[in-house]
């Protein structure tokens, strides 16, 4: 089964690995993600996000483009195997080459620093989709969880959703500049209040890249049932995220290993709520601990099999592997 996946964090992993001295590349390594394992997998687009996190840099701007470098590099080291997307049309020109297909993102709009020539700046690099925060308040507006603010003994700080703060003024001018230069507005991370003001100034579909539904994991990182809808009447697409602890509430004090029943739990809620259109993949791999039943990309089609016994028809599957993910973006690419 092709796949298309719209984030993961190869690449921000091996900038911080090449840092340390490490030459693995990503043609191969020891992470979730590289070439032989998309191979495996059957991808036919992976989303790679260049992921900051503005709490463990000096620089966010050097670090983001100092990954938007490597994988430019890396791309052209393998030219032969993977090529760059730029706009829709890439990606079958990719596949009728023989090669699989790269889309560059950004996970923390923050990187910007609120100048908007930065982000034009991003989007000649390649950058066609963008988180407009991570877990850090920024110019742009609010994160679903802030982790400013610590925890403070709070063990429930994940379920507590932030439906007051939203988008600063400076983030409703970035939201309207990536809409108009065609750069995908990316929701996951952002506050509840935030999602509900990209839906009220936008007029075109977005993205949630790497979320699941609250209702079946009560995590803010997740939409609710009413985000779904919306989403999914505006023609946008999320990506099912396989850390498990997105996926469902493990005990206090429990190892969380997760499970592919759960990520089917997820997708039949979805399909009730907001129909199967609005379902793709989102896996967060290299950016979560990992996951127990799927442990690394190349493990894609035991997922696509446990979707078949679920009862889902094959091109029910096939949606949510690339055919909404492919609509999504021949409409905005």
């Amino acid at each position: 089964m092709k796949t298309v996946d719209m984030h993961c964090d190869t690449v921000s992993e091996l900038y911080k690995k090449r840092k340390k001295g490490s030459r693995e590349g990503l043609a191969e390594n020891g992470g979730h993600v590289d070439l032989r394992k998309l191979k495996e997998g059957d991808s036919l687009l992976q989303n790679f996000a260049l992921f900051v996190d503005l709490g463990k840099t000096d620089d966010p701007w050097e670090d983001v483009m100092g990954m938007a470098d490597l994988y430019d590099k890396e791309l052209e080291d393998n030219k032969e195997r993977i090529a760059p997307v730029y706009s829709y049309g890439d990606i079958g020109k990719n596949s009728g080459e023989g090669k699989m297909s790269a889309l560059l993102t950004v996970e923390e709009g923050g990187v910007c620093r609120g100048d908007l020539a930065r982000l034009q700046r991003l989007y000649s690099r390649g950058v066609r989709m963008m988180t407009l925060t991570w877990n850090y308040p920024n110019e742009i507006g609010h994160p679903a969880i802030n982790a400013r603010a610590g925890w403070k003994g709070d063990a429930f700080f994940y379920k507590r959703a932030d439906r007051e703060h939203g988008l600063t003024e400076k983030g409703r001018e970035f939201v309207v500049e990536m809409e108009r230069m065609g750069m995908v507005i990316d929701v996951s991370h952002l506050s509840d209040g935030g999602f509900y003001d990209v839906l009220q100034l936008t007029k075109k579909p977005f993205a949630a890249s790497h979320s699941n539904a609250r209702a079946i994991c009560p995590w803010v990182r997740n939409l609710t049932d009413d985000m779904i809808k919306k989403l999914a009447d505006r023609g946008g697409v999320m990506g099912l995220n396989f850390c498990p602890d997105f996926l469902e509430e493990a005990v206090p004090g429990e190892q969380n290993p997760g499970s592919i029943a759960a990520i089917v739990r997820h997708v039949k809620h979805i399909i009730h709520v907001g129909g199967v259109e609005c379902i793709g993949l989102g896996s967060d791999f290299d950016g979560i601990g990992g996951h127990g039943e799927l442990p690394d990309f190349s493990f894609m089609p035991r997922l696509c099999d446990a979707l078949r016994k679920s009862g889902l028809k094959e091109g029910e599957v096939e949606k949510i592997f690339f055919k909404n993910v492919l609509r999504f973006y021949k409409e905005l690419l």
